[in-house]
């Protein structure tokens, strides 16, 4: 198989010059630079106003033409901005790009979610759960079997004393999840949605004000468990954000309670990873997850109230 190019300022410059014509200088070109210090060079800002995604191999080509029509099948149903494509086609032979519209507002690092905020993020799990699974499948949009709480309860316990060795977490908070609440966490039969699937901050669009504007980056969807992008949401705004988004959309205590603890132990997972030279994401996010995904809830400080009161040993 041919190796694709690398796409570089040049590159980029040549294919927006011939799709923004008005308003570009010729002699110069748009302005154009990565999305981010170190991103992929296949996102691209363009001016103020556009990003340029360019599919790298054949995978992500699958997933980006994909992307394209799920976005068209999702907006009508979320509160948010979904990105808009202004022009697509493709950069190299069989790899597609698009160059989409910027919205407007910061990454979800950059400012905390209001109260308005919140209420964005519950209509946007509104509206995934609304989107017809059917319609979904027929664009190409893959089933994703709900992970073993567990199996990942048991993967973190290793992390977990790594990081407390670091004196970066305290091990003994990881046994509040226990192989009985495990079991009781499990994903329910019939409980598939439509699941963004990659709810960082980067694709969470917030204004100053801590509305939710727009949510980017919808190539990972999948139809399976809600519970991941309530832990998305955890480790992007807080649990308790993340939670009361989650009860404002209608779900209960199993999926947020599940959603919670995938949080968690991914959160333990990844940062003992990168501690060991795994991975490139920066220490400091990877931090700022685990301190958010072990945010204490409302309905963790109720239980633990009633274990004081009546030695229950529930979760």
């Amino acid at each position: 198989m041919t190796q694709a190019p690398t796409p570089t300022a040049d590159t980029v410059r040549r294919l927006v010059r011939s799709l923004l014509k008005d308003g570009v200088d010729d002699s110069a070109g748009p302005e154009v630079r990565p999305a981010a210090p170190g991103a992929d060079p296949a996102t691209w800002l363009v001016g103020t106003r556009h990003v340029l995604r360019l599919a790298p191999d054949r995978s992500a080509a699958v997933r980006q033409r994909r992307e394209l029509r799920l976005r068209d099948l999702v907006r009508p149903h979320v509160p948010v901005t979904v990105p808009t494509s202004v022009a697509h086609g493709e950069w190299a032979p069989g790899l597609p790009y698009t160059l989409d519209r910027k919205v407007p507002g910061g990454a979800g690092g950059e400012h905390d979610v209001s109260a308005l905020g919140e209420a964005d993020l519950a209509g946007l799990l509104t509206g995934l759960r609304e989107v017809p699974a059917r319609q979904a499948e027929t664009l190409g949009v893959p089933r994703a079997a709900p992970r073993s709480l567990e199996a990942l309860r048991r993967a973190a316990e290793g992390p977990a004393e790594r990081l407390a060795d670091a004196d970066e977490f305290d091990a003994a908070r990881l046994r509040q999840l226990t192989q009985q609440a495990a079991v009781q966490l499990a994903a329910q039969p019939g409980t598939a949605v439509l699941v963004h699937h990659a709810l960082t901050g980067d694709h969470l669009v917030v204004s100053a004000d801590g509305r939710v504007r727009g949510v980017l980056g919808w190539a990972d969807t999948v139809l399976g468990d809600p519970a991941e992008d309530i832990a998305g949401l955890a480790l992007a705004v807080g649990s308790p954000a993340a939670v009361r988004a989650a009860t404002l959309a209608g779900y209960g205590a199993r999926p947020c309670l599940r959603g919670l603890w995938l949080a968690r132990c991914d959160a333990l997972v990844r940062l003992a990873d990168r501690l060991d030279g795994k991975g490139e994401t920066p220490l400091p996010l990877l931090r700022v997850q685990l301190r958010h995904a072990w945010e204490a809830i409302l309905l963790e400080r109720v239980t633990e109230l009633r274990e004081d009161e009546d030695g229950a040993d529930e979760l």
